[in-house]
């Protein structure tokens, strides 16, 4: 059975790809334009001489960087997110009906076999990542393996195929490229601002007050001072709208992939018990393996690890953002659905 991509979430994904690429573009002019409205004026202020002309990228040198970067996230990204997370590749002669399973559904789905890595976790859940040179890779933790009966596992494996199958993993893997260009950006010049005035404070008493060189002393810390400001405030505000649309992607695809799996396995209630399962047992997990989990990939997870039990400032984003995730109560409910209409 090919499974067939409607034309909605292809137009969906089509404008996703779309945002993924301008957004970055969208950074550079901003910054660009900074420079040139307050950077310029502050030159002039600085040289006490007007400066003629203005700041210019040009746009053929910024779109092969950032087609460049774009290109580097899809290669690595992937490799970086499954090793962050300690998963190891698994063969056949390990994980025989894994294997198969994934092989079998690959068939059905009409995608190539994609390889797969296991997860030493007591945290029950599944992830699928694209790019790296690979047709894919479907990445699950040994507590799915043995909390699962052996259809929920096949709904899980036929929502996470159906995610490769989608393209929605190719678009999560360079969607998150400029969330964590602009989140070190932010904390670079935070850093710069912080460190600079520690230093500053701890020089202050060694100058001496009638030295000469007053002026020279002010433009350096407005300098810097306005430099670090405007870098932080762009950074942050791009980070927040980057990530912002990082997650809502995050939750639009989720319910496409779960009435995919439906489709593929032929029972909507498998995967609706296996959410259920999951949602019953990370209940009882501890926050530190949700957290060791985490690292910043919990958008990718088939349940979400953020609505469990943080409650401290390690997850501060989700109290401004949406969650990743939709509800899982709501998840299983349409799934239901789907299996009354069948019977």
């Amino acid at each position: 059975m090919a499974l067939s991509t409607d034309r909605e979430l292809r137009i969906r994904m089509l404008l996703a790809l779309g945002l993924v690429v301008c957004l970055p573009f969208a950074f550079v002019y901003t910054f660009l334009f900074l420079v040139n409205t307050v950077g310029i004026p502050l030159l002039e202020w600085v040289n006490e001489q007007p400066y003629h002309g203005e700041f210019y990228v040009d746009p053929l040198v910024l779109s092969v960087v950032v087609l460049g970067g774009l290109a580097v996230q899809y290669r690595y990204g992937p490799r970086t997110v499954v090793d962050s997370l300690g998963a190891r590749p698994v063969d056949a002669s390990a994980y025989p009906e894994l294997h198969a399973t994934v092989t079998r559904l690959s068939s059905q789905v009409d995608v190539a076999k994609p390889a797969i890595s296991v997860i030493e976790s007591d945290v029950p859940n599944a992830f699928a990542v694209a790019g790296g040179g690979e047709t894919g890779r479907v990445v699950v933790t040994s507590a799915l393996l043995e909390s699962l009966s052996e259809d929920e596992l096949e709904a899980v494996l036929a929502h996470e195929l159906a995610h490769l199958k989608n393209r929605d993993a190719n678009l999560m893997t360079v969607a998150w490229l400029l969330p964590t260009i602009t989140y070190y950006l932010a904390i670079v010049a935070f850093y710069v601002l912080y460190g600079f005035y520690r230093l500053l404070g701890a020089g202050a008493g060694g100058r001496s007050s009638g030295s000469g060189d007053g002026r020279g002393i002010v433009a350096v810390i407005v300098v810097i001072t306005v430099t670090a400001v405007a870098t932080l405030l762009v950074s942050a505000m791009f980070w927040l709208a980057s990530v912002l649309f990082y997650r809502i992607l995050s939750r639009q695809r989720e319910y496409a992939a779960d009435e995919a799996a439906a489709a593929i396995t032929g029972s909507p209630a498998a995967l609706a018990s296996a959410l259920e399962t999951i949602d019953e047992t990370m209940t009882a997990v501890p926050d530190e393996d949700l957290r060791k989990l985490d690292g910043g990939t919990e958008a990718l997870y088939l349940a979400p690890l953020e609505d469990r039990a943080f409650d401290s400032n390690d997850l501060l984003s989700t109290d401004i953002f949406p969650d990743t995730h939709p509800p899982t109560a709501v998840r299983i409910e349409r799934l239901r659905e789907l299996e009354g209409e069948r019977s």
